[in-house]
């Protein structure tokens, strides 16, 4: 009976592995594409004085806006208060480019009134990055030992597991959260309007797929692992 439960439960991480694994290979190919035609259409400004003037609309003074090298390397540090943009990003005058630079602004304005999505999500890093180093040998381990018997292993890999997928879940918010920020600014400032807004928002949708589809599968993997723990423990 355990051998047909544990087989069907290798069938269901098959299908969830494979399957988020070509929705994540659409929603890529989506997002390029999206980007790829949104960054077609010029606009006045640069995605660093998209940034810097969105800083500045919001009150932050503290936080500069930097180059990065390569591509789709922009993000948000809030330890050295910095918006990286990657080097297109930068000096680049179209809707993606504006998109993704009031996007990563959104961040900064979330630390800036202390969003409280974004705090936690910054609190489990050190956590996420110790689990993440560890945790596919510890489930292999357990996976092993559970064979015959002993869980302790597999429940301590569940944890840690389950550690990545709480991450996962949190910056959905957390992203979500930065695209209303920077939709809401582009439309208040007139920096975008009419057809290009809706193409902004229009890239950060997919953008924002991109981290639904991370948060499902993880989701889906632990399910998977809680209940070959649970199997092993009947």
């Amino acid at each position: 009976m355990n051998d047909l439960a544990q087989g069907g439960g290798n069938l269901v991480y098959i299908i969830i592995t494979v399957g988020t694994m070509l929705v994540s290979r659409w929603v890529g190919s989506m997002l390029q594409r999206r980007f790829t035609e949104h960054s077609m259409r010029s606009i006045a400004f640069s995605g660093a004085e998209i940034a810097e003037k969105m800083l500045r609309d919001s009150g932050i003074s503290d936080v500069r806006v930097i180059s990065t090298p390569g591509q789709l390397t922009d993000h948000y540090n809030p330890l050295t208060k910095t918006v990286n943009l990657s080097e297109v990003v930068f000096r680049e005058r179209n809707v993606a480019a504006a998109a993704v630079a009031a996007h990563e602004c959104g961040h900064a304005v979330q630390h800036a009134r202390a969003y409280g999505a974004l705090k936690m999500r910054s609190a489990l890093v050190p956590i996420v990055s110790i689990s993440s180093k560890f945790m596919n040998w510890v489930l292999l381990a357990g996976l092993f030992l559970a064979a015959s018997g002993d869980t302790t292993v597999l429940f301590i890999g569940v944890l840690l597991f389950a550690t990545t997928t709480l991450f996962s879940v949190v910056t959905l918010p957390v992203e979500f959260d930065a695209s209303r920020r920077a939709l809401a600014w582009l439309d208040y400032s007139g920096s975008l309007a009419g057809l290009d807004h809706d193409k902004a928002k229009n890239a950060l949708f997919w953008a924002a797929m991109t981290y639904t589809v991370a948060a499902v599968a993880s989701i889906g993997q632990l399910l998977y692992y809680v209940m070959r723990l649970m199997a092993a423990r009947r």
